[in-house]
């Protein structure tokens, strides 16, 4: 593509946007959603509050229950898996693929038979 066509399809596409920011300026309820805004950010800025204080106000259990679910780290928790060894009976929990019996299983009798062993998995 020639420079010059390039240059006028980004013409294009931007006279679209420009006419797509005209309609949003000029939709009611796009003017009601940031009167709203301006509303919330002074009232936050008159009681020194931030938005996370505001959320955790309006919604304590959302807060607790992300942090519930979550390490130190920020990552989720994994999930606990079951597996019983249908030969010997032997049961393994295990929070990851890293574990040593589970290993050794899987290498005697490859990955998908074990898979197939999962009892159940828990949170």
């Amino acid at each position: 593509m020639s420079i010059l066509a390039s240059y006028m399809q980004k013409e294009q596409q931007l006279k679209q946007l420009q006419e797509e920011l005209d309609r949003l300026k000029n939709d009611d309820r796009l003017k009601a959603e940031l009167q709203f805004k301006d509303k919330l950010e002074a009232l936050m800025r008159e009681f020194d509050k931030s938005a996370s204080d505001v959320i955790k106000l309006l919604d304590p259990q959302q807060t607790t229950a992300k942090h519930s679910s979550t390490t130190s780290t920020g990552r989720a928790k994994r999930k606990l898996k079951i597996y019983k060894n249908p030969n010997t009976g032997e049961v393994v929990e295990t929070r990851g693929g890293n574990q040593k019996t589970l290993k050794a299983w899987k290498d005697e009798y490859g990955s998908d038979t074990v898979e197939g062993w999962l009892v159940r998995t828990e949170d």
